[in-house]
């Protein structure tokens, strides 16, 4: 079985991935500074995974088309900044961290809308995405 080649050489997609990666993980930690979750709801962590789970889709189905961005777009906003910025193991830290406080059920309910809303902001991106992408009919 064969292997799709990339489009960029391998150095170019790992410089990307890697910078696009420092950018979105500093964006996420910069969010978690500038508003604190304090204990409750993770309300920081949920609504960061949310916009970047819409951005993904967004950005997938608008803009990293053949045709549509350049090809180092996806490497350095999809796999770098996004894959850094919207990251399941923030949210199983924010779960973690309300069953050791007591609060199973907020877990429980944090994990679930995660999922579920996490998913319907993709599915929403990429509609729209796809939507921008056909241009007016």
């Amino acid at each position: 079985m064969s292997r799709p080649r990339p489009d960029l050489p391998l150095g170019w997609s790992l410089a990307l991935v890697a910078l696009g990666g420092a950018a979105g993980g500093s964006a996420r930690y910069g969010l978690t500074l500038a508003f604190p979750d304090g204990g409750g709801f993770p309300w920081t962590t949920w609504a960061v995974n949310v916009v970047g789970c819409f951005a993904l889709g967004l950005l997938l189905n608008a803009w990293v088309r053949p045709g549509h961005a350049p090809r180092w777009w996806r490497p350095l906003m999809g796999t770098g900044f996004l894959g850094a910025f919207t990251t399941f193991s923030a949210v199983m830290h924010a779960v973690a961290g309300l069953e050791r406080s007591g609060s199973a059920g907020t877990a429980l309910a944090y994990l679930g809308l995660s999922f579920v809303v996490g998913v319907s902001a993709a599915a929403a991106g990429s509609i729209l995405g796809y939507r921008v992408a056909r241009g007016p009919r």
